[in-house]
């Protein structure tokens, strides 16, 4: 069967707040801005998530809500705060959709993005996966318990910055 990831760092977030903790920064306007756009694109290209595993955090979650997409099942997860490739592959073993959207940060994201796909795509930012990258891969195998290292096809990789300019 095939599954279909669609991992997204959150977007931009602000050091305006001195006195929050970082788990509670929000994400300030320019983020804003770039969640709505990688929702958009999102929908313009029908990468519509069932699932969603998203970082406990402020930004990760103001992100999602920014996307303003659906999902019939939105997981929030302090296991997915500030999380290495491991333990981010281990929270998507226990996905039940086809289509799932993982909110994560950096640099375990990068990491995460780079490990799991078979091949990188020709992007120069994908390695660094600046805030709200987005990567759609796709899988074949019978469920996310499944999925190992350097497995995934990447479909799409986008920046908000390509799609603001």
């Amino acid at each position: 069967m095939t599954y279909t990831l669609i991992l997204t760092r959150h977007a931009k977030s602000s050091w305006n707040h001195p006195g929050l903790t970082d788990h509670d920064r929000p994400l300030n306007k320019r983020g804003r801005k770039s969640a709505t756009a990688i929702g958009d694109w999102l929908k313009r290209h029908s990468y519509l998530p069932d699932e969603v595993l998203c970082s406990s955090s402020t930004r990760t979650r103001e992100t999602w809500d920014g996307m303003g997409l659906d999902a019939s099942n939105i997981r929030f997860t302090q296991d997915l705060y500030h999380a290495g490739p491991a333990q981010m592959l281990n929270v998507l073993a226990t996905a039940q959709g086809a289509t799932v959207l993982m909110l994560g940060h950096n640099p375990g994201i990068a990491e995460f993005a780079e490990r799991v796909v078979k091949k990188a795509p020709d992007h120069p930012r994908f390695f660094d996966y600046p805030t709200c990258a987005t990567t759609v891969i796709r899988f074949n195998f019978k469920g996310w318990e499944d999925l190992h290292w350097h497995s995934g096809k990447v479909q799409d990789f986008i920046i908000p910055r390509e799609l603001l300019e």
